[in-house]
């Protein structure tokens, strides 16, 4: 049987043209092309994103991850010197402590500070470095006077993939529309496709929305490294999951209704839930590193939006466990075939049983 089959990091690779990276955001959210996979059969068929209505059933529940992108890169000076430095935040540690990446690290022993806002004689804003990380990442403390995110939203920019070359016009599009809770540092891209009014229409339908929070972090972009798949170590990310949303899906599951999720990340945190409480729903919060990849035992699922991944990365083992090797890999080619658009700006799937 293919679940006890050791997969290699080849397994995963594909052939993209660099041209198929979406670059920009379309225009309308929910015209982006939706592939359409029938995970048991491995039959697709080209859809748009609105049709994904068709899909969802009265009684369905549709779960989406309400987290926010930080404007987490601030581009700051060194007093000292008066050179550039860049500090893209992580997450929060505790208080003003952040764990970041800065630019370039070799310049920032602890006890150094950068200092952020149009004048560096009275800053809006300084880091002082308190620690350093193993991966080469530091430790950093802000002081500031007013609120923090309020400076942030002031003083940052929006930290777009590292495949991404065009510069974003409208910040909020690398935000879904239902983002509330500020913590990510990338986007939950497979909300991206969705609109007020489209999701109107699935209320309108009978299907009941609910939100959880995931926050996204840089590691999702970390590449796998390791050729045996297994010894792949996976990066955290907090999750939380309210009494409330879990009484609902608790409900739907018991009177026959999908778990539809939007995303990867409403994925991983419905899964570690109902690994962690055998199979049922309720109010959590913690740090997962749950590796969801081929003969994994889905707990909660039953269908689910993502858009395309990236060859050899966590995120298409992760589709891959759900649909099957051969069905996720035949699928991509149809799409690289047919000029889909690829990645955080790119087009949807649709995968269900």
């Amino acid at each position: 049987m293919t679940e006890n089959k050791v997969y290699q990091l080849s397994d995963f690779d594909y052939h993209l043209p660099e041209e198929l990276i979406a670059q920009t955001p379309l225009k309308q959210r929910d015209q982006s092309r939706l592939l359409v996979l029938n995970a048991k059969t491995g039959e697709y068929q080209d859809r748009h994103f609105y049709d994904v209505l068709d899909y969802l059933n009265p009684g369905d529940a549709l779960v989406m991850n309400n987290s926010r992108v930080l404007p987490a890169r601030l581009h700051g000076v060194r007093p000292e010197t008066g050179g550039h430095a860049e500090v893209l935040l992580l997450r929060q540690d505790h208080g003003d402590v952040w764990e970041t990446l800065v630019k370039p690290a070799k310049k920032s022993p602890i006890g150094s500070t950068i200092v952020f806002g149009n004048d560096p004689d009275h800053p809006l804003m300084t880091a002082t470095v308190v620690g350093e990380l193993e991966h080469g990442g530091r430790y950093v403390e802000f002081s500031y006077d007013g609120i923090f995110m309020e400076l942030l939203e002031q003083l940052g920019e929006m930290p777009l993939p590292p495949y991404i070359k065009e510069k974003l016009s409208d910040q909020e599009r690398y935000q879904t529309v239902y983002s509330k809770v500020e913590g990510s540092a990338a986007a939950p891209t497979a909300g991206l496709h969705w609109t007020p009014e489209l999701l109107e229409k699935v209320r309108a339908k009978g299907v009941q929305t609910v939100e959880l929070t995931l926050h996204v972090g840089l590691g999702t972009f970390r590449p796998v490294e390791e050729e045996n798949i297994e010894d792949h170590k996976m990066h955290s990310e907090f999750y939380q999951l309210t009494q409330e949303a879990a009484d609902t899906l608790n409900a739907v599951r018991s009177q026959g209704g999908k778990i539809v999720a939007t995303g990867t990340t409403t994925i991983r945190t419905l899964e570690t839930i109902g690994t962690k409480f055998n199979g049922q729903l309720q109010a959590d919060s913690g740090w997962t590193d749950i590796f969801i990849k081929p003969g994994y035992q889905w707990q909660v699922v039953d269908a689910f939006i993502t858009n395309f991944h990236l060859p050899k990365s966590t995120l298409i083992m992760l589709v891959a466990a759900f649909t099957g090797r051969e069905n996720i890999l035949a699928a991509y080619e149809h799409a690289v075939q047919n000029g889909y658009r690829f990645f955080s700006f790119g087009d949807a799937m649709y995968v269900h049983k």
